[in-house]
């Protein structure tokens, strides 16, 4: 296709979008599209340390319809200033900055929020080690095989690429393997996966007797008892039933760019303040509808709660979380204002994703010291009514009788596991019955649902450490 037809194509696309949802929207998916692929080319640049060409081709191929503007796209990445730069044929223009210790912020000409990194001070970890520094082998056939056919390609799109893959039996590593250029110490980039991590850091809150589940969010802007938002809990929340008129953040595509969600996550430096001025599309506790404004103000809530600072943020979450399960590669990302974006922008290295996928295997235990409040972990696997595709709070989940649940549950899941997840691919599987966490993380369509895998994974993996002496030595 020749450069001109392209523009042709290009300005065809925006005015049909321009009829279809006004003007105003439209201006929009440029901006919302440059600023996806700038946030993720800058943080795995910069802190994953992988080529912004792979990350590019990889997230791009991933996204349903972004070939329609992406081969317009051109990026720029400076080593020296440590940002990227990325645009669309001049009617989108997005900015990512990179600093140290604290990953990567859009920046939208405003300025960010003043922060400073905190020095690492090595907290010794309480949760038991759950590998050695070396890669641990697969320890039996049935394993070796279940990470083939995981890291295996198709001969035709979709393409899986996996990135990491670890299996964790009674709390140690009996299985894992990455893609070139990835390793055990590899900070990759969870999406919503994140909101699972928010989910733990409000439980730590509710232990602590900072936060009430059932009580009022106490958020500023709903504190009018006239207010209808006045009405929504932490719960509501957790469990994506607050009702705010924000769309959904369900599917990653060109079409999601659309979506008011989007508006906040990529325009705005501060975004829970954007989603908290949203009215009400649905009566609080009535109707389930996932977006990430509802973890954005549960971000929002810590950081009120631990001392209003970034910096008060980022200690505690090192000091209750990180420190204590020794995830020692994990970075939150933070807002324009110096929020952490919790709804999907924490990197952290699969063997950190494993970790925290044992606190939940161990009921929010690490090393003798309760974690989370008791009877935290079953609450947050505990199914949301009318969550169709089968979440609890914070945490994806195949209890209760949803369409999602049973769907896994026919590809062979078994019926009490749980799990966070992240778009294009990312798990972090927790299987109390089996005694069993698994870690995928890649760039994989959504759709169609086995287009990453890891239904087989589950499956295989499954079967293989229940065999007799799979996983002899494992303690």
């Amino acid at each position: 296709m020749t450069r001109r037809r392209k523009l042709i194509l290009l300005a065809t696309t925006v005015v049909c979008v321009g009829l279809a949802l006004g003007a105003a929207r439209a201006r929009d998916v440029p901006e919302v599209a440059t600023s996806f692929v700038a946030g993720i080319l800058c943080a795995e640049t910069f802190v994953s340390g992988l080529d912004p060409r792979r990350t590019f081709t990889e997230t791009t191929d991933a996204m349903p319809g972004t070939g329609l503007i992406t081969w317009a796209m051109d990026y720029q990445v400076d080593r020296v200033r440590k940002d990227v730069t990325v645009t669309l044929f001049g009617i989108g223009r997005s900015h990512a900055v990179y600093r140290e210790g604290l990953g990567c912020t859009l920046e939208h000409g405003a300025g960010l929020a003043d922060v400073e990194p905190l020095p690492d001070d090595r907290q010794p970890a309480l949760l038991p080690e759950i590998a050695g520094p070396s890669i641990v082998p697969p320890q039996s056939e049935g394993l070796a095989a279940a990470l083939d056919r995981a890291f295996a390609e198709p001969a035709q799109p979709p393409y899986r690429r996996t990135r990491a893959v670890i299996v964790m039996k009674n709390g140690r590593i009996v299985a894992e393997r990455y893609a070139e250029g990835v390793g055990p110490e590899t900070p990759l980039l969870g999406f919503s996966m994140t909101k699972s991590v928010v989910s733990a850091l409000i439980g730590v809150l509710v232990r602590q007797g900072r936060l009430k589940l059932d009580g009022l969010a106490p958020v500023a802007a709903w504190r009018d008892p006239d207010d209808p938002r006045h009405a929504i809990t932490v719960d509501h929340l957790l469990r994506h039933t607050a009702g705010l008129a924000l769309g959904s953040s369900l599917q990653a595509s060109l079409a999601s760019a659309l979506e008011p969600v989007n508006r906040m996550k990529f325009l705005q430096d501060d975004m829970a303040a954007y989603a908290e001025s949203m009215p009400l599309a649905t009566v609080p506790g009535a109707v389930w509808n996932y977006h990430d404004g509802n973890t954005l103000i549960l971000a929002h809530l810590i950081r009120d709660a631990v001392g209003g600072n970034p910096a008060d943020v980022l200690a505690f979450v090192r000091r209750e979380l990180f420190a204590p399960l020794g995830m020692r590669h994990a970075t939150l990302q933070l807002d324009g204002a110096g929020t952490m974006e919790g709804s999907s922008e924490m990197l952290a290295s699969a063997r950190d994703w494993a970790r925290f996928g044992q606190l939940y295997l161990n009921d929010g235990i690490a090393g003798g010291k309760r974690i989370l409040p008791e009877g935290w972990v079953s609450y947050s696997a505990s199914a949301t009514p009318n969550a169709w595709v089968g979440i609890g709070a914070g945490f994806w989940t195949n209890r209760g009788d949803s369409f999602g649940a049973n769907f896994r549950i026919e590809h062979g899941w078994p019926r009490d596991a749980f799990f966070a997840k992240g778009t294009i691919g990312q798990y972090t599987i927790v299987i109390p019955s089996e005694q069993l966490v698994i870690v995928r993380l890649g760039r994989s369509p959504n759709a169609p649902p086995d287009a990453d895998g890891v239904f087989d994974l589950v499956r295989d993996v499954v079967a293989a450490t229940r065999d007799k002496g799979e996983v002899a030595g494992v303690n």
